[in-house]
């Protein structure tokens, strides 16, 4: 039906609600008029400083920013997040102010002790690396008695808690305790050893982590080793010294010796047996499965380590006491003999691979450990000490218990174990038993390597067979074997390994302490002559000296060589010159060549070496000692620049004391006389002449015992020695106590001795210098004439000055006498000499110096002559004033 127009017309006038608007493309709407505007203004505000942050300013706080006061709060903490970084945040703070801890120590520790308990595994292992790692460090130096005191409370706490877990760390905590001071076992020994006692009686309910089981059996372990009688000194006396004094110091009433004693071995009685079981319940495991886990083995080790230590402490005190009232009861040793002992060895089902093999071959070397400390006590029957016995000799020898040869070297550290008690079960054995064991030890000892604690061990193990089986004819062999063995293996050594070589030294110092005169063992260590004697030094084939690692090793080492000499039978030659050699060695520190001298004195004194070898090893000791160094054309002016002067001195003074303390001095002058003429004769450095000349006066008597051929010997040797005394020293205007007087005097003194008991030297002394005057007349070679008219002067210089040494000596004036004649008559051939030796001198010399100041020496002797005689014989005029004119000619020629 079609809309009539009046519908529409009602339609246009009605009123209309929204208006359409008609927008154009591209522009944009306005916002809509009931739109929220969202545009933010904002301006900075500007607050004065907090008062939190203005309370720690210069406070020690953590990297968090919380001080050690809100740190120790948070550890009580109801969430364990917040504990455990609290602990976090201690060990923060203690690392970088150090002195946190040292001034609140103990408060610190009365919080941190609550954390024992923790219930949260994660905070316990924290709170056990922050005592580790900061705590216990840091209060190490400080009295710590008062600080464990107050976590053991809460250790004990611990240790009967309901939850497994924390019990097992509350012996760890210990553990800890412990390793830092360690007389807190000694205090708290019952009530450990009973905690331990009820954790191990309940392993088969909650020990089956073994890894857990191994930390407890650890911590046992370490206890058991500080019982009075398995402390070392080093758990005796700490480097503060406190440990020995604070032992007992926590309880008033500490118990004493024996009540303690009683205590700790009670509850050892009680842990024994409990650990002999746990180590049962590992033993099927071992006939079970081919393999032995790592974790399995560290517990069985572990429990057998403190099965020793159980039963080391029972021994030594039986040992100390002297009776077995204290020992375990039988029911006890009975439990160890059967369950444990009776079992050995521990053998695989199957082969095994060498790293398996290792682990049984270490775990029966314990089990033998507890056998050989146990087997005073207890009494095992032949049949089972014969499996130890096989044992030990294929271990010695270095093969398995099947017999086969095991190439492992690391074993070594595991047989060291036996070496101490091969001297004591050799002694319980007979026949073939200690036949075989002693062939084991033997090639174990030979084998061994040089530097190897397993040598030191068997040095050791020896002196104790030689000590105390000296009678033992079983052992006889073998101890010559070991006996001649020393010194090659002295040589061996050399001075790369010191500690070895004072061992060695140390057992033949025993072995001729102890050998018994014209023994077996005294015979064989005199054999042993030929092989030490190229531990001092050998004379090679063309002449040079080899020496031995003797001049190398450090004193106390000499020293024990030095001693093993006096225990020789007969010192041989060859041996004391090799020892004089290496005495003469600049590197020989004095103390040591004394001290050799000292001990071939004894030696001596005791019949042990020849008289003719000792005074020879006297002689080639002053003949060859070196008094300036090699690097040196000559003396020095001032003898304190040259250390072996003195030195020297002091030899020669006790080798003549010991030649006077000889005996008969006539005998001894009689192998001498002919050695030291010889020696002086011999172009030797004036030094060692004047030490020859002291030795031979020291023999000689007044009147001289030298014979008529050996003062003609003797007058051509003087004569050299006086001239070469002149030329070394010469004489200047000095003060008669200067260095150069002295010692120019200590040269010349025992020439002095010598013309005083002989005038009959003395006149063949100046007899012989006027021939070397003598022999200036000849005329001068024309190739050579300043060299040999240098010579010439320093001849007569020298012996001029020799004349005149001799006057001012009151009592050499005196023996002069008799030498007048012959001293005239030098002088008057100088002066003879002078005037045309100077003619055909001067045309070669612009200066010639040495003939004036020879004549000038010339008219003193003159002077000496006219004012120390009272005859006119003593002068001649003539000569007297014609060595005047000589003087004037020479001045004026030189001018």
């Amino acid at each position: 039906m079609a809309k009539t127009k009046g519908s529409s017309k009602n339609q246009q006038k009605r009123g209309v609600d929204f208006k359409k608007i008609k927008r154009k493309l591209g522009r944009k709407l306005p916002p809509p008029k009931n739109a929220t505007n969202t545009e933010i203004k904002s301006k900075a505000i500007v607050l004065p400083e907090q008062s939190v942050a203005s309370e720690k300013a210069g406070l020690a706080v953590s990297k968090k920013g919380l001080t050690l006061k809100e740190l120790l709060q948070h550890t009580s903490h109801h969430n364990a997040k917040v504990r455990k970084d609290a602990l976090l945040g201690m060990k923060d703070l203690f690392l970088r102010y150090p002195e946190e801890l040292k001034s609140h120590r103990y408060a610190v520790i009365e919080k941190l002790r609550e954390r024992i308990c923790d219930e949260d595994k994660i905070v316990r292992e924290g709170l056990f690396q922050l005592l580790k790692s900061s705590v216990l460090p840091g209060c190490k130096e400080d009295n710590q008695e008062p600080l464990i005191s107050l976590m053991m409370a809460y250790i004990f706490n611990a240790m009967t808690h309901l939850n497994v877990d924390v019990r097992l760390m509350a012996f760890k905590f210990f553990d800890l305790v412990i390793q830092y001071y360690p007389p807190s076992f000694s205090i708290y020994s019952e009530k450990i050893l009973q905690n331990y006692e009820d954790i191990l009686r309940k392993n088969q309910f909650y020990l089956q982590d073994k890894g857990k089981l191994k930390n407890t059996l650890s911590g046992l372990a370490r206890c058991l080793s500080l019982l009075p009688a398995n402390r070392r000194e080093t758990h005796l006396s700490d480097k503060n010294g406190r440990a020995q004094e604070t032992m007992h110091s926590f309880e008033p009433d500490a118990p004493t010796e024996s009540s303690e004693f009683l205590v700790i071995a009670k509850k050892l009685n009680d842990i024994l047996p409990v650990l002999v079981s746990c180590f049962q319940e590992f033993i099927p495991l071992i006939h079970s499965t081919p393999l032995l886990d790592a974790k399995s083995f560290d517990c069985m080790l572990s429990i057998l380590q403190s099965i020793d230590l159980v039963v080391r402490f029972f021994v030594q005190r039986v040992d100390k006491s002297g009776h077995e009232e204290t020992m375990w009861d039988r029911g006890t040793s009975s439990i160890l003999l059967k369950n444990l002992l009776g079992g050995f060895p521990l053998n695989p089902v199957q082969n095994v691979s060498d790293k398996d093999d290792d682990r049984y071959f270490i775990l029966n070397m314990a089990i033998t450990e507890i056998f050989l400390h146990s087997s005073k006590c207890i009494f095992p029957p032949a049949e089972l000490l014969n499996r130890f016995l096989l044992f030990i000799e294929h271990a010695l020898l270095g093969q398995n218990v099947s017999g086969t040869h095991s190439q492992k070297a690391a074993r070594e550290k595991q047989i060291l174990i036996l070496i101490p008690f091969i001297p004591k079960l050799l002694s319980q054995l007979i026949g073939d038993q200690k036949s075989g064991l002693l062939k084991a030890f033997t090639k174990r000892f030979l084998e061994c390597n040089l530097e190897s604690p397993m040598k030191l061990a068997c040095l050791a193990g020896i002196e104790e067979m030689l000590l105390f089986n000296i009678n033992d004819s079983d052992l006889l062999d073998f101890q010559k074997t070991w006996i001649s063995k020393l010194p090659m293996l002295l040589l061996e050594l050399d001075d790369k390994h010191p500690s070895s070589s004072q061992s060695v030294l140390h057992l033949l110092l025993r072995v001729g302490q102890c050998s018994l005169i014209n023994s077996e063992l005294s015979l064989e260590y005199d054999k042993t002559q030929n092989s030490i004697m190229k531990f001092y030094s050998t004379c090679l084939e063309d002449g040079n000296i080899s020496y031995g690692p003797f001049i190398k090793l450090g004193r106390d080492i000499q020293e024990l060589s030095v001693c093993c000499l006096y225990y020789f039978p007969h010192l041989d030659s060859l041996l004391l010159k090799s020892i004089a050699a290496a005495c003469i060695r600049p590197e020989l520190d004095t103390f040591i060549l004394f001290r050799v001298i000292e001990v071939l004195h004894s030696a001596y004194s005791a019949g042990h070496i020849d008289i003719a070898d000792y005074t020879s090893f006297f002689v080639t000791l002053l003949s060859r000692f070196k008094v300036f160094p090699e690097n040196t054309c000559g003396p020095m002016e001032n003898d304190a620049k040259v250390p072996r002067h003195g030195t020297f001195k002091s030899v020669t003074r006790v080798v003549s004391s010991c030649l006077s303390q000889m005996g008969d001095n006539n005998l001894v002058f009689m192998i001498l006389e002919r050695v030291i003429l010889e020696q002086i004769a011999s172009n030797l450095p004036i030094e060692n002449a004047c030490a020859l000349l002291r030795m031979l006066v020291e023999l000689d008597s007044s009147p001289t015992k030298l014979s008529e051929q050996s003062i003609i010997t003797l007058s051509h040797a003087l004569s050299k020695y006086l001239i070469d005394v002149a030329h070394t020293v010469p004489e200047d205007d000095e003060p008669i106590g200067s260095v150069r007087v002295q010692k120019r005097h200590y040269y010349l003194l025992p020439c002095f001795f010598l013309f005083d008991r002989s005038p009959r030297l003395l006149n063949l002394v100046v007899n012989r210098m006027g021939s070397l005057i003598a022999a200036s007349h000849s005329p001068l070679s024309s190739d050579d004439y300043i060299d040999c008219a240098n010579e010439r002067i320093s001849r007569m210089d020298a012996i001029v000055s020799s004349l005149l040494s001799m006057y001012r000596d009151p009592k050499v004036q005196q023996i002069l006498s008799v030498a007048k004649e012959e001293i005239f008559s030098i002088s008057q051939c100088i002066c003879s000499l002078l005037v045309p030796f100077y003619l055909q001198l001067v045309q070669f010399l612009d200066n010639p110096r040495g003939l004036d100041l020879l004549c000038f020496q010339l008219l003193q002797s003159f002077a000496f002559f006219h004012n120390t005689s009272s005859s006119s014989q003593w002068m001649d005029r003539q000569m007297f004033h014609g060595a005047i004119t000589v003087r004037r000619r020479l001045l004026v020629l030189s001018l």
